[in-house]
């Protein structure tokens, strides 16, 4: 499991900048794209700094953190969906929005299996 979120975590990143490349370049759109480009690949580094946590309350804060910037990549995604006019783009920013649910509903469900045990 944990080689598998790695894996796509850092997809995730990867997908995010692809699709960041192919939005219009303005000062409104870049804004929002910096941030999104900031925040998933602050997703994929921060869940390989989770696989190096040292104690157990390392591990749950270094996974908030992954949560926190999983929900902010979330939100950008949202935004620039609500803002995309191109239709072409509109699938792709639907997969990264669904991508970015199911790595979130991964990390919480970490996050209490951590807590309980």
């Amino acid at each position: 499991m944990k080689e598998e979120m790695i894996r796509r975590t850092k997809q995730f990143a990867i997908d995010v900048w692809r699709l960041s490349s192919k939005l219009p370049h303005s000062r409104e759109y870049n804004n929002y794209v910096n941030q999104l480009i900031r925040s998933s690949s602050s997703v994929a580094a921060n869940y390989r700094a989770v696989c190096r946590a040292k104690s157990k309350a390392d591990f749950i804060n270094k996974l908030k953190i992954v949560e926190e910037e999983g929900d902010e990549s979330q939100f950008f995604l949202e935004v620039i969906d609500e803002i995309n006019d191109n239709p072409e783009l509109i699938p792709e920013i639907k997969r990264l929005i669904k991508e970015a649910d199911e790595l979130l509903a991964i990390v919480v469900a970490s996050i209490k299996t951590a807590r309980s045990s």
